[in-house]
């Protein structure tokens, strides 16, 4: 397959695992993105210190891919941002963002929905906490 420049997201791990298995479906942000298309994901190096974080790694599996950080772990189709501007709107979609309602910060906050996610082999490379340029990457 072709080498191409292509798009990546950081995302601290345990949730950059969950998305990669498809567990979780929305990456919550502060900010929106027009950007639609394949994405890498990219584990950050720093962990998500919160316990609800880590409930979901239920597997051996699950519990090794959060070990990969500081790097590309997989690949998903981000095909839409929604915007949260309530609670209750940020809490009916509990189950596909997995965040506790209580992480909503006003006036409002959005999801980056993802599908057809899927992990790659691990290629270290350093990120940022916007969308960045992975060069010549070979997406198999």
């Amino acid at each position: 397959m072709n080498r191409q420049s292509i798009y990546a997201l950081s995302i601290k791990q345990p949730w950059a695992a969950l998305l990669v298995y498809g567990i979780k479906q929305i990456e919550i942000r502060t900010w929106k993105t027009r950007r639609l298309g394949q994405v890498l994901i990219h584990a950050g190096k720093l962990l998500d210190p919160r316990p609800e974080a880590w409930q979901w790694i239920t597997t051996p599996r699950l519990h090794e891919a959060t070990q990969l950080r500081g790097g590309i772990v997989g690949t998903a189709e981000l095909i839409d941002c929604i915007e949260y501007s309530t609670i209750n709107a940020f809490h009916a979609d509990y189950q596909r963002h997995l965040n506790a309602p209580e992480w909503f910060r006003p006036p409002r906050m959005y999801g980056f929905v993802f599908q057809d996610a899927r992990p790659l082999p691990f290629y270290p490379c350093s990120g940022t906490t916007v969308f960045f340029r992975v060069p010549s990457f070979k997406l198999e």
